[in-house]
């Protein structure tokens, strides 16, 4: 069952041709991680979507409270019998059919989809990890890349290369070729008493569980917190490199090319984040 624009039916709809989000990828989304019915960081994910669809100049209806989407998304989640679970929640925003590139009306419909997930809470994930950089294409360090737009062309062909260079994952670079993040989380990079991340200035996504983690480690006294560029030479000299997001939590990665890395901060952030969870 989903949730269309407020009413639940079965998963078969088939959209048309003039589909916006289809047509020009005129959309954006949402993804939630639900733990037997209570919504992760779901204000922070509520906020993101609410300024998403501002600076996409779409119509943001007068119900679309807090309240009113937390609703629909449990009424969804009951509909699916999961709400004694763990599951995946993917809120869809498409701008309303009409015009060419130039909409006829700023108005939107929603769609609500849920999916089963294992872990309740984040599990550090100590198997291989191994990534190294996608060159072919570049994200524009633009506020638009930080976006969870339906324009995300660049994470699936890279997505497609690393699974045929037998990678687990690609870093992706902007056009001013720094790292900016990987094809699906943000990235964390630690050098001796330094945490690093990306700015949003560089085009990274604006990362609900990167936020969670900024906000952990700010409070942490033996560690220097540090927004800023990432360069592809500090990539080999860190000591950890690790991914971040709302549906896996911490992943470490465990090789860069010929370098393998440690995951002991990691390990303490995601024990911190968990924490974090349980009082939320």
């Amino acid at each position: 069952m989903i949730n269309f624009n407020g009413k639940l039916q079965e998963n078969n709809i088939v959209i048309s041709n003039n589909n916006r989000g289809y047509s020009y990828g005129d959309g954006l989304f949402e993804t939630i991680k639900a733990v037997h019915g209570k919504l992760l960081f779901f204000e922070d994910h509520y906020f993101r979507l609410m300024a998403s669809m501002r600076i996409l100049r779409m119509e943001i209806p007068m119900n679309f409270t807090m309240e009113y989407i937390e609703e629909q998304i449990k009424q969804t989640l009951d509909a699916n019998n999961l709400l004694e679970q763990s599951a995946r929640v993917k809120i869809q925003i498409d701008r309303v059919e009409g015009g060419l590139y130039l909409p006829e009306s700023n108005d939107v419909n929603f769609m609500i989809s849920v999916k089963t997930i294992d872990a309740d809470f984040y599990l550090l994930n100590e198997t291989k990890y191994e990534v190294d950089l996608y060159k072919d294409h570049y994200l524009s360090p633009s506020l638009i890349s930080t976006l969870k737009t339906n324009n995300k062309v660049v994470n699936v062909i890279g997505s497609i290369y690393a699974k045929e260079n037998k990678l687990d994952s690609c870093l992706l670079i902007n056009t001013n070729k720094s790292v900016v993040e990987a094809l699906s989380g943000n990235l964390f990079l630690v050098k001796g008493n330094t945490i690093k991340t990306p700015p949003l200035s560089d085009g990274c996504l604006k990362g609900v569980l990167r936020k969670q983690l900024l906000e952990i480690i700010k409070l942490i006294p033996e560690y220097n917190l540090e927004e800023t560029s990432i360069s592809p030479f500090e990539l080999q000299k860190a000591d950890e490199l690790f991914t971040t997001n709302v549906i896996k939590g911490i992943q470490p990665i465990t090789k860069y090319r010929k370098k393998q890395f440690k995951n002991e901060v990691s390990k303490m952030l995601l024990q911190k984040l968990n924490v974090k969870v349980r009082l939320g």
